[in-house]
């Protein structure tokens, strides 16, 4: 119509609209994975501290390699020998009492022999058994290093040690104590003598190579000295943590 002026309005875009942001996205979901992987290993750790892990990994791994199942019976620490418990302490962790997971004396008498010992706790030995896989990589160590105090927070010492000695390897296919007793001894882990639970001790470090019922001079030697740490640590006191009052 004449003498009217027509004006044009500007689109604008909707509000609440904005630019997609990739980033954010990717660690907003980094995120959620994150407090997932955290919220699975404390139903893990809370969860075996009552319940008896029914496998392992390197069980299953194992048994597939073998291509049969594992020899493996469950018992719980007052069926076993209590000579069987400060055996395995004075062989693999001696202070087992006093440290929250990671002995620091023995790490930095490792590190100052290069390298070539151990350092590794009972506490560390059964995270690594039980969670995760075998082997010597940064990821598994940090994991590792990560499950351990949580381990050592919320079971008791006895359970840590009760797990340890259900789920170690003595012999090719034979894990746990019970199974190794009757393996090498034809008894149970209750009936262990102080030198049979000291030989069994004896071969956790390379239970492949080393025979309880059939031990090396240097079996035997080995043997002999966890027998004596074993009543050593039980005058001394070092056993109070796991033993029953």
């Amino acid at each position: 119509m004449a003498g009217k002026s027509r004006t044009k309005t500007r689109k604008t875009a909707p509000r609440g609209k904005t630019r997609p942001q990739p980033l954010r996205w990717v660690v907003r979901r980094l995120c959620w994975a994150g407090l997932g992987m955290v919220g699975l290993a404390v139903l893990a750790v809370v969860g075996y501290a009552v319940l008896n892990p029914p496998t392992t990994p390197y069980m299953v791994s194992e048994g597939r390699r073998l291509g049969q199942s594992v020899d493996r019976q469950w018992v719980s620490a007052d069926r076993m020998a209590p000579v069987m418990l400060r055996a395995a302490v004075a062989a693999e962790d001696a202070n087992f009492c006093t440290h929250w997971g990671f002995d620091m004396k023995a790490i930095r008498a490792a590190l100052e022999n290069g390298g070539r010992r151990g350092a590794s706790t009972i506490s560390q030995q059964v995270v690594k058994n039980v969670y995760l896989w075998h082997g010597r990589s940064w990821p598994r160590k940090a994991l590792e290093a990560l499950l351990t105090p949580a381990v050592e927070a919320v079971w008791s010492k006895r359970r840590i040690l009760e797990v340890y000695l259900n789920v170690a390897e003595f012999d090719e296919g034979v894990f746990g104590v019970e199974a190794a007793s009757r393996h090498y001894f034809g008894v149970g882990a209750d009936a262990l003598s102080g030198t049979q639970a000291a030989r069994l001790a004896a071969v956790l470090p390379a239970p492949r190579d080393r025979s309880a019922a059939r031990p090396t001079a240097a079996v035997s030697r080995r043997a002999n000295s966890i027998r004596d740490g074993a009543a050593t640590i039980a005058r001394d006191g070092r056993a109070a943590c796991f033993e029953p009052d």
